[in-house]
């Protein structure tokens, strides 16, 4: 018999931080530093030393004022590459801090690389080249400096648990033994990145999560807030990354490292055709390809050996498959130009600005609940820093907030906490006529919003009438769903992982369907609306009402005209 509703923890804190990435992270150093008598708790579903989007390096940090440059410039730059839909205070407030975070990410620790006269190695206008194999190690290090954050690692985190109008607390179980977990905390910083996986990837079967983003990163975060009412904006802005081909290793560390170009089978540059902004960049190999000028590549041959080298050691630090493939086949980029594709989509409030509608201040339209890093929706181009950034201002804004903030009570949120819980002991009793594994539940979603919903195998194409099957399937996969059931704690992990999926795949569609436009091509190509449309300058958000997606459209702000809400 199974005993998670027997073996349940009970833990009472001030602050609860879902997911200890780079935000997660930053978020409870900077309240534990701010107020050193509050009860900070930090939950990971792996490790947070080796967890997240960071979990195996990164070679670069793509967000930083270099001299001669502003923040102000930064907006302009991500207003420009997102095609006008952001929300530019959200973009100042955390560009303003990207070299505070840099500068202490040093004293951390981080290997920053210098010039000759002790000022950073730039890569660009808005980059710094760093060693940081161990950036995640260093952050997590760092928390371990304060007694009083406390973290559990290999705790999944499946719903947030609101109490009247408030959120106050969390629900979810051990993914290493039969336990399940109740927090109840005054105020909840959801930080656990976006969602991958959605879509049928690159590389299927075994190494179907050799992908771009973490394939951890389910978007749980996204579909906790959902499920609760919580307003999410421009879920439709997806994010196609261009990537080396089969390693879907970064393209950036070539572009910008050693200046490589697009060019096509031909051997032609087709960058400019198409223009310079990150979905055009995405939609130039795409269309050529389609056109039959493909595969396209990044042009390398005639490097010199001394770039060649920087590139092997670049890719060691954050994507030694690509490192590894030059080695085995000996094609070395000096000698062949490397081959690009575009990845499946994802929803990412990183690199697009999917995600939580918040105020200033990262306050969700939820009371109680904070949101930073790639779950943030509005502010493109956020990067490693900026999610930090979002996590300090988070942070920031909930020591002001604790001040008028009660202590919740335990109980309540047991009381309620403790339907999920069953839950999870439901779902552990076997079943002899279960049909379908999670596994093929899962393939069957990415198959669906793959043709359905503009995928690879759609060339990111779509309209109204495929949206409206890939809805359909959506809920019938819903619907089988509620009578999964697990052996164990890893497949329980696998069966509410695809919920998350399929809640965010849901809202998903739903933005697709209401933007009658197509404002980021490489992205996705609604084919009934083919062009950017200017009268769509606006926001497209949602929230669930009564189990139904009511869609809302908001208006663009402009400079640091805050948009603030009262939950």
């Amino acid at each position: 018999m199974n005993d998670i509703v027997a073996n349940c923890v009970s833990h009472n804190t001030d602050v609860l931080i879902i997911g200890g990435g780079a935000a997660g992270c930053y978020a409870a150093i900077t309240a534990a530093r701010l107020d050193p008598s509050l009860r900070i708790t930090i939950l990971e579903k792996a490790n947070i030393r080796r967890s997240g989007c960071l979990a195996a390096g990164v070679n670069a940090l793509n967000a930083y004022i270099t001299e001669d440059y502003s923040p102000e410039e930064y907006l302009e730059y991500v207003r420009w590459d997102a095609e006008k839909i952001i929300r530019d205070d959200l973009v100042l407030s955390m560009c303003k801090r990207f070299n505070r975070v840099v500068d202490d990410l040093e004293k951390m620790g981080l290997v920053i690389l210098k010039d000759e006269n002790g000022k950073y190695v730039c890569r660009g206008k808005r980059n710094l080249k760093i060693n940081g194999e161990n950036i995640k190690p260093i952050l997590s290090r760092e928390t371990r400096r304060y007694a009083n954050i406390e973290v559990f690692n290999h705790v999944n985190v499946t719903d947030i648990v609101v109490v009247g109008d408030r959120a106050t607390g969390v629900v979810g179980f051990s993914v290493d033994c039969n336990a399940s977990y109740i927090v109840s905390a005054r105020a909840i910083i959801v930080s656990c990145g976006g969602a991958a996986g959605l879509y049928r990837p690159n590389n299927p079967g075994f190494s179907r999560h050799k992908m771009w983003y973490c394939p951890f990163n389910v978007g749980s975060g996204y579909a906790m807030g959902i499920r609760i009412g919580a307003e999410m904006t421009s879920l439709e802005m997806r994010f196609v990354a261009q990537r080396c081909k089969d390693t879907i290793a970064p393209t950036g560390t070539l572009a910008l490292g050693v200046g490589a170009k697009e060019i096509n089978a031909l051997g032609e540059a087709y960058g400019k055709k198409y223009g310079a902004n990150t979905s055009s960049r995405a939609y130039g190999a795409t269309k050529e390809s389609s056109d039959g000028r493909g595969p396209c590549y990044l042009k390398t041959v005639g490097v010199t050996r001394e770039q060649e080298e920087d590139l092997w050691r670049a890719y060691l630090n954050m994507a030694p498959a690509q490192t590894l493939k030059w080695i085995e086949s000996g094609e070395s980029p000096s000698r062949f130009n490397v081959q690009i594709q575009g990845t499946e989509p994802y929803i990412v409030g990183g690199h697009t600005g999917s995600g939580y509608w918040v105020d200033a201040c990262r306050r969700t339209t939820i009371k109680g609940l904070y949101a930073a890093g790639d779950v943030v929706g509005g502010a493109p181009k956020k990067f490693v820093t900026g999610a930090m950034a979002e996590g300090g201002i988070a942070a920031e804004t909930i020591v002001q907030d604790l001040k008028q903030t009660k202590r919740t009570s335990l109980s309540e949120t047991t009381s309620v906490a403790l339907e999920k819980v069953k839950d999870y002991e439901r779902r552990l009793t076997p079943r002899k006529d279960q049909v379908f594994t999670t596994d093929e539940l899962e393939e069957g979603m990415q198959k669906i919003m793959d043709e359905y919903a503009g995928g690879i195998g759609a060339a990111y194409r779509y309209n109204s009438q495929q949206l409206g099957l890939a809805r359909k399937e959506i809920a019938r996969l819903q619907k089988v769903l509620l009578f999964q059931h697990a052996s164990d704690m890893d497949e329980l992990l696998r069966v509410y992982e695809l919920k998350d999926r399929l809640t965010v795949c849901q809202s998903l569609i739903a933005h697709m369907q209401d933007r009658h436009e197509t404002r980021w091509p490489g992205f996705g190509v609604n084919t009934e609306y083919p062009e950017s449309d200017e009268n769509w300058e606006f926001f497209v958000n949602s929230r669930v009402v009564n189990s139904e997606i009511e869609i809302i459209h908001r208006p663009l702000n402009k400079g640091e005209t805050f948009y603030e809400h009262t939950n």
